[in-house]
């Protein structure tokens, strides 16, 4: 996170005595990114942070991934992966289905109702997509209230707990880095500043408005982190509650930035994917695809021309609206499109033809661009429509 916060009771000078009414000590933590050369923030306990009480193995939802060979381009059906009902007793931790992943990203489902355990990611940031439903996420940091096409970003080592609200089941699409994640560089000033050529800014993004305190002894926190041999889980016990932050201040913190604030940038003729960009990390970016005015230009085609995706792999995630483009090809609302490398992919037949003359288009969807190969998790093979790799015949057959 770029910009500065402050929430809480912080001394006025860092590295510095800091006490309690009756005189004792609270303790510093550094929370800071790439060896504290980047973003960081300091929190104040009343515990020490450090202590834990009892360490055990916590069994993470299945991480195993197969190869797209031979390679083809895939549609999943999300909503299929949890009946209605079935998520009475799912939490939004724990109940993540992985769909696809390489070493950089991972990318999960889950439909959940039950309110999480307490969970901290050492693998890196994780963004997760609200779908549908509402939340309260309680951070160390504080809470976040969230709701329908909130992004809830969340730095690694976050110690944190998704709490569902209303009647409504809570549905997310999960990203999970192996780094950190942040706007686009070219949206930020040297400074760091969101710059007014970018689609969103600072006004758009919302973190806790006030620190959270919790009492309890011997709670558990689930913690993924990673060994030679892969993606494991650790059950950690803390002698008393992780949330007694009584104060923090800096520039690294949790915080959600709704779809809908996002501002599109359209041109005349059609304009290219990066100009959808919400977010980036190492070896993947996140873009925005929201309802907008088309290219005006009088020959203009709207929908995307053919594309070959010659470094990266595509993932759409189809959230909202009424896709034109993919008509015709089974895609819905809960649908992912994966189309690899190595493929050109584009509209279906009679996609180019039914856009002409369109001058707005009713949209939302979530797309992620991975530069190296993605591979498919469980929960993809477990929705995948096994035709869609051959819904382009059409025209090209007649």
């Amino acid at each position: 996170m770029a910009y500065y916060r402050q929430l809480g009771n912080v001394p006025p000078k860092r590295h510095t005595q800091h006490r309690d009414d009756s005189g004792r000590l609270y303790y510093e933590e550094l929370m800071g990114e790439e060896g504290f050369s980047s973003d960081s923030s300091l929190l104040y306990h009343r515990g020490i942070p450090s202590a834990i009480s009892g360490s055990s193995i916590w069994e993470v939802p299945d991480q195993t991934t197969t190869p797209n060979h031979p390679l083809e381009p895939r549609h999943l059906k999300l909503h299929e992966l949890f009946p209605a009902g079935s998520w009475a007793d799912t939490d939004i931790v724990t109940g993540r289905r992985l769909l696809l992943g390489n070493s950089d990203v991972r990318i999960s489902y889950v439909v959940a109702a039950k309110e999480s355990p307490l969970y901290r990611n050492a693998l890196g940031d994780e963004i997760v997509y609200v779908e549908s439903g509402a939340a309260r996420v309680e951070t160390v940091f504080g809470a976040l209230a969230v709701r329908r096409g909130d992004y809830v970003v969340i730095p690694t080592s976050t110690t944190h707990r998704w709490l569902p609200l209303g009647d409504e089941p809570l549905r997310a699409y999960a990203i999970e880095s192996s780094s950190h994640i942040a706007p686009p560089k070219r949206y930020l000033s040297r400074f760091g500043q969101l710059l007014e050529s970018a689609p969103y800014c600072e006004r758009d993004l919302h973190g806790p408005d006030d620190v959270l305190l919790a009492a309890g002894t011997d709670i558990e926190v689930l913690v993924k982190h990673r060994t030679s041999r892969g993606i494991v889980g650790t059950r950690m016990t803390y002698p008393r509650h992780p949330f007694d932050v009584v104060g923090w201040d800096g520039c690294l913190y949790p915080y959600t930035f709704n779809i809908d604030d996002f501002e599109p940038i359209t041109g005349r003729v059609h304009q290219p994917p990066p100009v959808h960009q919400a977010f980036e990390g190492n070896g993947f970016v996140v873009c925005n695809f929201v309802p907008r005015k088309v290219d005006y230009h009088p020959l203009a085609v709207p929908v995307p021309y053919y594309h070959s995706n010659v470094d990266s792999d595509e993932v759409m995630f189809y959230c909202g609206g009424d896709y034109a483009a993919r008509k015709g090809s089974g895609i819905g609302l809960g649908s992912v499109s994966v189309h690899p490398g190595g493929h050109a992919h584009g509209p279906q037949p009679g996609g180019m033809e039914r856009s002409l003359g369109l001058e707005h288009v009713e949209e939302t969807a979530v797309m992620v661009d991975t530069f190296a190969p993605l591979e498919l998790g469980e929960g993809a093979l477990a929705c995948e429509d096994p035709g869609y790799a051959w819904s382009w015949l059409g025209e090209a057959s007649a």
